[in-house]
């Protein structure tokens, strides 16, 4: 096997690796649970988007820090999400220019919602539920494979 073979499956394998992936899928299934809103069930269409955007914080903090535990990642995410969400209720200029971008949208959110704080709730713990039986399972098995 060549060194590039050895390195891309050893990065591959890794643990980071696959949080990397978890990222990006939440991502991609929030942006679509907005885009396609009309085409979900109501109650789906309102919570979707904040509760995977938390998911993603989530396997965000489990990405960084993958040697830590998961309830590191949990209080972290918890931390970061309930912080970025009371920020909200600061409304100055300057910080509703930023806000006022699809990307600042995105991440910092327009205003305060308490439902908000129950949807990443939700977020967290399902995200934590996922890593715990489907992601801990596969690294295991891919350790063996190593």
């Amino acid at each position: 096997m060549h060194k590039k073979q050895m390195f891309l499956t050893r990065f591959t394998h890794h643990p980071r690796f696959t949080y990397l992936i978890a990222v990006v899928i939440t991502i991609l299934l929030g942006l679509a649970s907005r885009k396609y809103s009309q085409m979900l069930p109501l109650f789906i269409a309102e919570n979707a988007g904040d509760t995977m955007w938390a998911g993603m914080v989530y396997f965000g903090f489990r990405f960084l820090f993958v040697g830590k535990s998961r309830l590191t990642a949990i209080i972290l995410s918890f931390l970061f999400s309930y912080t970025i969400e009371f920020s909200q209720l600061y409304q100055a200029v300057w910080v509703n220019q930023i806000r006022g971008t699809v990307l600042g949208s995105l991440i910092l959110g327009k205003g305060f919602l308490v439902v908000d704080l129950f949807r990443y709730t939700v977020g967290i713990i399902t995200a934590a539920l996922v890593d715990r039986v489907c992601l801990n399972c596969l690294h295991v098995r891919r350790d063996r494979h190593l």
